[in-house]
């Protein structure tokens, strides 16, 4: 038998046989579960964290800086096809599942090899896990990835300095470069981004807010993040990564719903849990599906939170220059999460292409570089659009690579990255950017305003 891990030292009195426990996360999630419940826990041993969805995250470790002075070697990372093996080789008693956007299935096959292994199952709730800031909170969640909350975020923090509020927009993590350095990030200008090495995922999440003029905050120690943030704002706006609950006790939570995924709102985790701790229900998208899904969610939702608010919203999409595009052959570049573990098939950028009139959108996939093509084996139900991957520069050249080999004319792109300052490609690229508008009455507008005056913060 293998000799139990050694990632942690003993510095202070202890139990003699702390607890082990492992993690499984996608470098997010998990990294800030560790830090509110397991960092100083004496009888606690965390002996890895598993990862999934993002690439080369595994084989890495989390540093000893930020695990504390019971981890002074770190903690390392570890791929989660390794977790049933690292149950056994370290008599592992717990495993807590920590990453977002899977189904339920999914989180239970996963508390089946546990379970087998000998190990509770756990998952952390928010009483646990979330901070407590000294200014209001809003959040905005959902119940998939790619239900239009970047869009959201956005109109509100604008409806909030419009109000004269100073506004802090704190994102879920994304931490795939130097785990310690990007331990409290703060992005103010496009200069704040490029020293960052921030990855075109990154920049998906953080350029729009930029050109607005906010103030954005990610990571990886949330509670660092959350006292700074709050030191210059007068409301923290929670800008939620794939399906999770937010890392903040939220006064006001809005989750959103998508009707071009009907019967997706209580199928993934936590997505559901989302859905049911709601204030304000947003079904997103409503000019893009038919009046039939949007019943149809509008439905359920209610079913499983009565209680909230609902409302309608819509995400109008526009081409920079759909002048470009009509009558052309066209390679679309999509969202990169919202078509992988975000299961749609396309997205903007497709739907863009089709209302502007392009002759043809070419199917990237028989050009597709290798690094590409593994994307498409991973994600088989992805349609004849590229996924805009970048975690690393490698995949940046594939993705070129691949975008001039497509027999097209011009690269429309949808995600908010500004992809012509990332790559260089043999064809023109047109922006696709979406927005978000009210649709019924009242409005979501409407239940922000009653919300800031509840407060006295208008």
């Amino acid at each position: 038998m293998q000799e139990r891990s050694t990632s942690r030292t003993q510095v202070s009195p202890k139990k003699a046989d702390p607890r082990r426990v492992i993690i499984m996360g996608a470098a997010g999630r998990d990294f800030h579960n560790f830090n509110m419940v397991y960092r100083d826990d004496p009888s606690i041993e965390v002996v890895a964290f598993t990862a999934s969805q993002i690439p080369r995250i595994a084989e890495r470790r989390y540093p000893s800086p930020l695990s504390g002075p019971y981890y002074p070697n770190g903690i390392p990372i570890t791929d989660e096809a390794e977790l049933e093996r690292l149950c056994r080789d370290h008599a592992i008693n717990q495993v807590v599942f920590a990453y977002s956007d899977v189904t339920h299935a999914h989180v239970m096959h996963a508390a089946s090899i546990a379970l087998t292994a000998g190990a509770d199952f756990v998952l952390l709730g928010p009483d646990r896990t979330m901070l407590r800031a000294a200014v209001p909170v809003i959040a905005v969640c959902a119940v998939r990835t790619g239900c239009g909350k970047s869009q959201t975020t956005r109109w509100l923090s604008q409806l909030l300095k419009d109000r004269g509020l100073n506004v802090a927009v704190i994102r879920h993590p994304m931490p795939y470069g130097d785990l310690e350095r990007q331990a409290v990030q703060r992005f103010a200008t496009w200069q704040d981004l490029d020293e960052a090495d921030c990855t075109i995922e990154e920049r998906e999440e953080y350029e729009l807010h930029l050109s607005l003029g906010n103030v954005v905050y990610a990571g990886v120690d949330y509670s660092k993040i959350v006292k700074r943030a709050q030191m210059e704002s007068d409301i923290l706006l929670w800008d939620g990564g794939n399906n999770d609950f937010s890392f903040i006790w939220p006064d006001l939570q809005i989750s959103l719903v998508d009707p071009l995924r009907p019967g997706h709102e209580t199928t993934h985790h936590p997505g559901e849990s989302v859905l049911r701790m709601a204030d304000i229900l947003l079904i997103s998208k409503t000019n893009s599906a038919p009046e039939a899904n949007i019943q149809a969610v509008t439905k359920a939702a209610r079913a499983v939170n009565p209680h909230a608010h609902v409302v309608r919203g819509a995400s109008p999409i526009r081409l920079d220059h759909e002048e470009l595009v009509r009558d052309k052959r066209v390679v679309v570049v999509e969202d990169g999460p919202t078509i992988t573990h975000g299961g749609m098939a396309y997205g903007a950028g497709f739907v863009a292409a089709g209302q502007a009139q392009a002759a043809e959108i070419v199917n990237p996939r028989p050009f597709a570089t290798a690094e590409i093509a593994k994307v498409y084996e991973d994600y088989p139900h992805i349609g004849a659009v590229l996924p805009a991957v970048g975690y690393y520069d490698d995949q940046l050249e594939a993705l070129a690579t691949t975008i001039s080999a497509t027999p097209a004319d011009v690269v429309v792109s949808a995600t908010p990255a500004n992809l012509a300052e990332l790559i260089r490609v043999d064809k023109p690229i047109v922006r696709a950017f979406y927005e978000y508008t009210d649709v019924s009455k009242p409005g979501l507008s409407d239940l922000v305003e009653e919300f800031l005056k509840e407060r006295k913060l208008v």
